[in-house]
């Protein structure tokens, strides 16, 4: 697919990805139709407006007790180009609103 914009990129399957500075990597949702879970878009890649929320969530390997947390969580609300990190993000930008940053070099097409 390649970049939207210098916020998002486009991938195979309906994926868009966009930089997260609360987790300093790539986030990917699925937009449009199709199979398995979609988030609406309002189609504007410069401010984007995703819906519903994204939650992402990383565990390290075992070992670990099965009711045992994510270690890292992030979740967010993509308005109009800005991402509000709700408090149950485990970075530093939980309850924080920012603008969603340009995509760094190494996501950006290549000239």
């Amino acid at each position: 697919m390649g970049q939207l914009s210098a916020k998002l990129r486009g991938a195979a399957d309906g994926y868009t990805l966009f930089f997260c500075p609360g987790c300093e990597d790539a986030h990917a949702i699925r937009v449009g139709t199709g199979p398995g879970p979609r988030w609406a878009w309002n189609g504007n890649a410069d401010a984007p407006t995703f819906t519903p929320s994204i939650l992402v969530t990383a565990t390290v390997p075992p070992p670990r007790e099965p009711d045992d947390p994510p270690d890292r969580v992030c979740h967010s609300f993509i308005t109009d180009g800005r991402i509000r990190f709700l408090g149950d993000c485990t970075h530093a930008l939980a309850g924080k609103t920012v603008d969603l940053p340009d995509l760094p070099r190494h996501m950006q097409d290549a000239p």
